[in-house]
C-alpha cells in the first residue's frame, strides 16, 4: 500500500500534523550530523563525548573511504568477505560500518564507547480499505495485520504474525482494494474484528517477552500506519490508541538521513533497489511488504545506522523526536480497553 499510502496523506484530516512534518522528511535532520558530515560515527546513548580518541580513528578512517573510487570500494568489500551491492554511496557506508564496528568492539573491551541496539525490532505495515478515488469523509478500515520481528544482535527475521480483519464501517471490498492488495472479501468475512486481532497482537508479543526481558522498537514505512491508519481505527472500534504503538521508527526518514537522499527516494521500490536488493513477494501484501521493509532495516544495520525511535503520536497530533531524545524501547503490551 506503499503509493497508496502517499496519495491518501493528504486527504484524510482526522489526524492533525505537526506544521514542520514536510519540512523534517525532506531535508537531513541537522541533530543527527551537527557539524559532521557522517552521521555514522555516533555514540551510544550512555556516552554522548566525540573527544574519545576511538572517534578519532573512525574519522580518519572515513576520510580514506570517501576518497575511494567505487571500483575499489567494491574490492576493498569483497577483500572484507562484505556485500558489494548497491550504490557508491551506501557501500561507503557499508565499509565505514565495518571499520567502526572493528574500533568499538575494541573500545569496548577497553571499557570505551559501545553501540547499542534494541534487542528486537517490531516492523509492521497495514493493509486498510481504500477506493481507487477516496472521498473526503472515507475512513480507512485495516484489513490486515502483519509483525515481521528482527533479531538486532543476530541480524535476522525470527518470526512473524499476521491476520485478517473484518472491517465494520465499509465491510465490502472495493474491486481497487481487491485487486491492489490480493485480500478477497472472503477472506475478511471470514476473520475477526480489529478488537479481537489486537487482542491475539498483544498476546503474541507477551509470549516473546517483548517490553519486559527484551528492549524492542515499531518500526514502520512512512507514519501514516500508526498516525492514520492504527489511529482510525482504535477510534472507529472504540478502544484506546495501544500505549505500545505511540513511538516508533519511521525507516523512510532514518533512510533519507543515513543515506543523504531526497524524501522522492524514500519509497520501498527506491529502497530496495538503491541498496541492491529486489522485492520478494507480493507487492501490497501487508506481510510481504514487512518482511521487505524489514530487509531494508537489516541492512541499513549492517551498514552502520542505528534504527531508533524518530516519530510519536500525542493527542492525535504527529510529532518527530529529536536524535537527542534518549533512546526508550516501546513499553510492555496490553490488551485493547475501551474509550469509555
Amino acid at each position: 500500500m506503499d503509493e497508496h499510502k502517499e496519495n491518501i496523506q493528504t486527504e484524510d484530516v482526522n489526524v492533525k500534523m505537526s506544521n514542520t512534518r514536510e519540512e523534517e522528511e525532506t531535508k537531513p535532520c541537522d541533530r543527527i550530523c551537527p557539524e559532521d558530515p557522517d552521521p555514522q560515527v555516533s555514540p551510544s546513548q550512555s556516552n554522548s563525548d566525540f573527544s574519545h580518541p576511538v572517534y578519532k580513528e573512525i574519522a580518519l578512517a572515513n576520510g580514506h573511504i570517501n576518497r575511494m573510487s567505487k571500483d575499489e570500494l567494491r574490492k576493498k568489500l569483497a577483500d572484507l568477505r562484505l556485500d558489494t551491492r548497491g550504490v557508491k554511496d551506501v557501500m561507503k557506508k557499508r565499509l565505514k560500518s565495518h571499520y567502526k564496528k572493528q574500533k568499538l568492539l575494541q573500545s569496548a573491551a577497553e571499557g570505551g564507547p559501545t553501540d547499542t541496539y534494541y534487542d528486537y525490532i517490531c516492523v509492521v505495515d497495514f493493509e486498510a480499505t481504500c477506493e481507487e478515488e477516496n472521498p473526503a469523509d472515507f475512513h480507512h478500515e485495516i484489513i490486515e495485520f502483519p509483525l515481521v520481528l528482527i533479531n538486532t544482535h543476530t541480524l535476522e527475521i525470527v518470526d512473524s504474525f499476521q491476520e485478517y480483519v473484518r472491517p465494520e464501517l465499509n465491510p465490502k471490498l472495493s474491486d481497487f482494494c481487491v485487486k491492489l492488495t490480493g485480500i478477497t472479501q472472503k477472506m475478511v468475512d471470514e476473520a475477526d474484528t480489529f478488537p479481537d486481532v489486537l487482542t491475539r497482537v498483544v498476546e503474541w508479543l507477551r509470549e516473546r517477552e517483548l517490553g519486559t526481558k527484551y528492549k524492542y522498537a515499531i518500526l514502520t514505512d512512512g507514519a501514516w500506519d500508526m498516525s492514520k491508519f492504527l489511529n482510525i481505527q482504535c477510534r472507529l472500534s472504540g478502544i484506546r490508541y495501544p500505549q505500545f504503538a505511540k513511538k516508533w521508527i519511521n525507516i523512510r526518514k532514518l533512510y533519507g538521513n543515513f543515506y543523504k537522499v531526497p524524501r522522492s527516494q524514500t519509497k520501498l521500490s527506491t529502497m530496495l533497489e538503491k541498496l541492491g536488493l529486489k522485492y520478494e513477494g507480493r507487492p501490497h501484501s501487508g506481510l510481504d511488504d514487512s518482511r521487505n521493509i524489514a530487509r531494508i532495516a537489516l541492512r541499513m544495520l549492517q551498514d552502520g545506522c542505528q534504527l531508533r525511535v524518530n516519530e510519536r503520536i500525542h493527542a492525535g497530533q504527529l510529532i518527530p523526536v529529536p536524535s537527542s531524545a534518549p533512546v526508550e524501547g516501546a513499553p510492555p503490551p496490553h490488551g485493547p480497553h475501551s474509550r469509555t
